[in-house]
């Protein structure tokens, strides 16, 4: 049983946070009554934190969405096939918002020269953008969030809150059927909303893993997006969703 409960913890620190469905996979052996007796005792020992559908790492620090360094360690590939799929909505002349995040790093990492108008809050997307000659790169103003490497708060809000978005690109940390798409920081969610508000497109990029987990503030129901650009892994219900609303699925 400690055998097991340390690969467990092994697990869930290597990954960040994990569905529990993705436990079960990694554990096909463990009932999962067995599984979920595990993650309430290492919950309770604080060698991880149980979350609605699965667990984080306790190196995942509670309010934020876990460094960036890390993230972008985790599924790089599954990262570069979404930001690869993400090129094909950009048009030029228009006015877009690249979101924070390791995926939409990777997006501004093979971002084509053209003439764009792009608006981020994320710091290191605008050090991936300072190679761009046609396009114009603006960020709001706001506090640092040192976890993710970007701005947020009310002056970032009131920045994007003028702005009409032909495209905005934004990242995610959870999506569930009864929490929507949410994130760790409740300044990072109000900011998310009203940048969805202010946009004619909307895309979630996220990668299969972020599906049945839920963070602490939701951003977005399912039938606010204009679709969801992942990596070919989503459940099938989630994708069978998506064509009921008329949300599109990359």
């Amino acid at each position: 049983m400690q055998q097991r409960r340390q690969q467990i913890v092994a697990y869930v620190n290597r990954m960040g946070t994990v569905s529990f469905s993705q436990l079960r996979q990694q554990f096909p052996d463990v009932s999962e009554m067995t599984l979920r007796t595990d993650l309430k005792a290492l919950d309770e020992a604080r060698r991880l934190v149980r979350v609605h559908g699965g667990a984080k790492s306790v190196e995942v620090v509670v309010g934020t969405d876990d460094f960036l360094g890390r993230r972008a360690h985790r599924s790089a590939a599954q990262k570069e096939a979404i930001a690869r799929k993400a090129l094909a909505l950009l048009r030029p002349d228009s006015t877009i918002y690249l979101d924070s995040g390791s995926t939409a790093t990777a997006l501004a990492h093979v971002l084509p020269d053209e003439r764009f108008q792009i608006v981020t809050n994320s710091i290191s997307c605008a050090a991936e953008l300072f190679r761009l000659e046609k396009a114009r790169v603006l960020m709001p103003g706001g506090f640092v969030n040192r976890y993710s490497q970007s701005l947020c708060g009310i002056s970032s809000v009131e920045a994007v809150r003028s702005v009409n978005f032909d495209l905005a690109l934004l990242g995610t940390t959870s999506f569930s059927e009864r929490a929507g798409f949410s994130c760790g920081m409740e300044e990072e969610a109000q900011l998310k909303r009203t940048v969805l508000h202010q946009a004619e497109r909307a895309y979630i990029l996220m990668d299969s893993d972020k599906v049945e987990l839920t963070s602490a503030f939701s951003f977005a129901a399912l039938s606010e997006v204009t679709g969801i650009v992942s990596d070919g892994g989503l459940p099938d219900e989630l994708v069978s969703a998506c064509r009921k609303l008329g949300v599109e699925v990359l």
